[in-house]
């Protein structure tokens, strides 16, 4: 099955259950329907659905109004960049109704549009800053634990945030392994133990920190695998105890925000863990990344190894 698939699945398994929801967003019951991210939801959604024009700051500025009046509404969205022009709504909108508990959900669903090739403005992998600017809570997920998890937990509770998946694995296999623990927030998922190092993945990584256990390993290497999928500060403590016991640490993060959730992790972890061994994994950001190109990170795994190992 492909991740797309299962996504909608579990969306429309949500969504059904529901009454008097609003569904939007520009061709989410027509054409592609999002790629098929939103195929089939209006036929399982007992409120309304509709087709919507471009118009990003109004429909955004929809949501809230709809959560203030108490109904609940998803606004889906073809692709991150278009949430630049409703910025002003989730921050200055945003923060005369958070000063009230509401009784509605808000959810903006913009799919990360991080699969290559598609030039500068189709290439906006930075939901760490739009949770940042608007102090809003953002998920990512990027298999079929967490995606159930979050979208069950999340999707439809009262007030605000955004959830955002991958184009890139939308596109992929589900990826299926196990949790071993997770935070009760979903803000992090475990999905390894080990004792010589820990690998913590941020956005969209989880995938490479898959492989990159299992070529450890093949050097009878042990390493705990976690991915944190919040976008806000949370209790790290989880994590750090995993790291005072390994004193070894990958970290693996995808997104092309110069203001990331996995540089705040790292302060915490310096005043907490003195580290043997230290490797960072991320973007390195040049003019490159403007023009059409693929748009994964550059792991050389065995060189990681042969680092990790020296």
């Amino acid at each position: 099955m492909k991740y797309i698939q299962f996504v909608n699945s579990v969306l429309r398994n949500k969504i059904q259950k529901e009454k008097n929801l609003v569904l939007y967003g520009q061709n989410i019951n027509a054409a592609s329907c999002l790629s098929g991210l939103t195929r089939g939801l209006g036929d399982v959604n007992n409120g309304l659905t509709i087709n919507t024009p471009n118009s990003e700051n109004t429909l955004v500025g929809i949501g809230f109004g709809l959560m203030l009046s108490g109904t609940s509404s998803i606004f889906f969205m073809k692709q991150m960049d278009f949430l630049l022009l409703g910025l002003d709504q989730l921050v200055n909108t945003y923060n005369i109704i958070r000063q009230n508990e509401p009784k509605a959900s808000f959810t903006i669903f913009p799919i990360t549009v991080d699969s290559g090739y598609e030039g500068p403005q189709s290439a906006l992998n930075n939901l760490n800053d739009f949770c940042s600017i608007a102090g809003v809570a953002g998920y990512s997920f990027t298999n079929k634990r967490d995606t159930e998890q979050i979208i069950s937990n999340y999707l439809l509770q009262p007030g605000f945030r955004i959830m955002s998946p991958s184009q890139r694995l939308l596109r992929e296999d589900l990826l299926d392994i196990e949790v071993i623990n997770q935070d009760k927030d979903c803000c992090y998922f475990q999905y390894e133990k080990g004792k010589d190092v820990s690998i913590v993945c941020f956005n969209y990584s989880l995938p490479y920190g898959v492989i990159l256990t299992e070529e450890l390993s093949k050097k009878n290497i042990n390493s705990s695998l976690f991915s944190v999928n919040s976008y806000l500060e949370f209790d790290y403590s989880y994590i750090i105890n995993d790291l005072q016991n390994t004193r070894n640490l990958i970290l693996i993060d995808d997104t092309k925000s110069r203001n990331s959730s996995s540089d705040k992790f790292l302060k915490n972890i310096y005043n907490y863990c003195e580290l043997d061994k230290k490797i960072i994994i991320n973007r390195k950001f040049s003019e490159d990344l403007f023009f059409p190109r693929h748009d994964q990170l550059e792991i050389v795994y065995q060189s990681v190894v042969k680092k990790f190992c020296s």
